[in-house]
Order: C-alpha cells, then structure tokens, then sequence
C-alpha cells in the first residue's frame, strides 16, 4: 500500500529544478528535507528559495548531506539528480533501499524513461516519471509516466497527489524520450532553426511571430481544441478534411537542422543584439509575475478546458 497522507517530502538535487521543487513544496506547506553533495549546497538552495519567492517562510525546510538520513522519515521522493543513465539507476536503488516500500519514487528527468532506471531496484512497482516544466514553482505541467514495472497504484498515486498541491498532471500512455511537452518544444525549435539559418527572418521577429501570434492562444488552449476552433461548427474533421493537404505540404516542407557551431554562432550574436543594454533579472522577474497573473486568471474561468 503506497502513501495516503504525505506531509514530509524528500528532494534529492538542489539545483535549478530542484530548488525550484522545494520552492514550491514549502510553499504549499511541506516539511521537505533536501539533500546534494555539491559544495555550499545548502547555502545555494537557500539563496535560490528566497530569489524564487522571497516570502517562503524557510522553517519546515531541512538539508541533509547524507542522502539515507535525508529520505529515512520523508512520504515522497522528487530526484533532481543529472540527466546521466548510470547515476539515475545508482540513485534509484539507493532510494529504493532507504526508504519504505510505501513511499512513492519520482523523478524530474527531462529525457529519460522511468523503466531505465528502475533497473537493479528491489520495489520498481513505485519508481516513476514526475517531471516538471521549468519553473515547478511557477509552472503548473508536470508530465507523470511509469516504466515496466511500475504499479497502476502508483501511477494513480503520483497523478492524485500533483493534482492535490495545484499541479495540472498529465499522463503518458507509454515511454517515449524527451516526453510530451520538449519534444514539442523541439519541434518548435528545429523549424525556427531552420528559418534563421535559411535567412528568412531574424530570431528577435520569429520570436514576436510565436508570442504575439499562436502562442497567445497557446497560452489558453492546447494545438488540438485551437484546432477544432479554427473549423467552425464543422471542428477539428472540417479543417482538416479543407486545409489538411495544404498543411501536409508545409509539413513536408518542413527544415532539417543540425545544431553545429555556425548556428549556434548565429543564434548568439542575434540574441546578443536583440538584448544589447537589457537587465536579464528584470525580464525573467516580469515574465514571472505575467505568468502568475494569467494562470490566475486561468484558474478563475471555468469555460476554458
């Protein structure tokens, strides 16, 4: 039986997303024990907490350097640890070993699937995917997916209790690497490539093309529903069975990329352009505090899916 009542969560890897993980638990009043070997680790974690939210009272936080001592009384695991296969799978069967069957095992990997790292664990059944899209503590999309050997419980488990703390969980049907939400990113990214390289605009202009055009209704509604939208009465079957071909053209039409020194040479110099005499801290602090207001203003409008 895994864990009904969590009141005590684990953290393992305080870096960006970790941090930003016991941001957000402390927020939604966890206790959470931390945990990471890199040198002044506590201190850092600290330092991010209070940058992420100043108003995050840090009381009911606590670092341990010992990993066992860390998870020994805590009800969930989120692991933060490097995207590397060998460490995952190491971290895992300590994990496994340190706490109590009960307690859910879940991981932030960005690219990893959950049944390469249930290897060499003696309870897989409650080792899975959780992973957040960067920043957790502001961010609602936590991707949630098992491996082979992870129990329909815990799936269920994990789902339940993301939904509980505010989190919008959606769930794989099966592994597939990078997820949902960066291979569509990657999608995006690879025709934008493709564009600057090609010389057809600059990437300050495809970056207004997304975020003053689609990527305003993005922000409220998925590809699909602004789909359906877009055909009328007749939905999702009308544009595609009237503007299906055309789009399969631009599909196939679409730019292979390779991510090599010349275009990451052009893709720095015009960004380096684009944010010539700009205060970095000052663009993520307003994207940040635009993002809180349109997913409070998401969270009060009950006509949206």
């Amino acid at each position: 039986m895994l864990q009904q009542n969590i009141k005590h969560i684990g953290v393992i890897g305080t870096g960006v997303i970790g941090a930003s993980w016991v941001t957000y638990f402390l927020s939604k009043g966890f206790e959470v024990t931390a945990t990471d070997p890199a040198p002044d680790a506590e201190n850092m974690l600290r330092k991010s907490i209070l940058a992420n939210d100043p108003s995050i009272p840090l009381n009911l936080l606590y670092f341990e350097n010992d990993m066992e001592k860390a998870v020994r009384n805590v009800q969930f695991v989120q692991e933060n640890g490097p995207e590397r296969l060998d460490i995952k799978q190491e971290l895992f069967k300590q994990l496994d070993t340190f706490t109590d069957p009960s307690v859910l095992l879940v991981s932030s990997s960005s690219s990893l699937m959950p049944t390469e790292f249930q290897a060499g664990a003696k309870h897989p059944e409650r080792i899975l995917l959780g992973h957040p899209f960067n920043p957790p503590h502001l961010i609602p999309l936590v991707e949630v997916c098992g491996g082979k050997a992870t129990s329909e419980d815990a799936i269920q488990q994990a789902i339940a209790f993301y939904q509980s703390i505010g989190k919008k969980p959606i769930r794989l049907r099966k592994e597939i690497p990078g997820h949902i939400a960066n291979r569509l990113q990657a999608a995006l990214w690879q025709e934008a490539f493709y564009l600057v390289q090609q010389g057809v605009a600059s990437a300050e202009d495809i970056d207004l093309a997304v975020s003053e055009g689609p990527g305003l209704r993005w922000a409220l509604l998925g590809p699909f529903l602004n789909l359906h939208l877009s055909g009328g009465q007749g939905g999702i079957r009308y544009f595609l069975e009237h503007l299906g071909q055309p789009f399969q053209a631009l599909m196939d039409d679409l730019g292979k990329i390779e991510i090599n020194e010349e275009l990451i040479a052009i893709l720095s110099n015009e960004n380096s352009a684009t944010l010539e005499g700009k205060d970095l801290q000052q663009i993520v602090l307003e994207r940040n505090q635009i993002l809180l207001k349109l997913m409070d203003i998401k969270n009060k409008t009950i006509n949206l899916p």
